[in-house]
This record gives C-alpha cells, sequence and structure tokens, in this order.
C-alpha cells in the first residue's frame, strides 16, 4: 500500500507509549495498535486530530504517500 503511518516514529520521538498515546487520544490499545502496524483501512479525521495534538506534530508526520514502483 502506498499510504505509510509513521506513528511509531513520531511516538519514538515524543518518547511516548502506546498506551500513553491511547490514554491522551482516548482510542482503544488495540485500534491505536492497528493503526500504528499500517493495517488499518481508515482514520477519521478526528482521530487524526486527536494524535496531532497528543504528538504535537502535523498529519503529514503520521500518514505519508509512497509512489509504488510499477
Amino acid at each position: 500500500m502506498p499510504i505509510i503511518i509513521n506513528l511509531d516514529v513520531m511516538m519514538a520521538r515524543r518518547k511516548m507509549s502506546l498506551n500513553e498515546l491511547s490514554e491522551k487520544v482516548g482510542i482503544t490499545l488495540s485500534n491505536l495498535s492497528i493503526l500504528k502496524n499500517g493495517k488499518a483501512r481508515a482514520i477519521r479525521i478526528e482521530t487524526l486530530e486527536a494524535i496531532c495534538r497528543a504528538l504535537d506534530c502535523q498529519p503529514g508526520d503520521i500518514i505519508e504517500y509512497r509512489k509504488e514502483n510499477a
């Protein structure tokens, strides 16, 4: 998939655990883990906003598009 989720990178930069982020964002640990592992099929704008607020970052810091090689 050409959409890459860099949630783990931003969490490492902010030295924040999945549990801590889950509490700050109000998302279950399992749903946040699915997102972190790039297995989510969609993300709500509200969720992205809450994650950006908690990690003090921009949406582009978390979601990246990489063109696939044909």
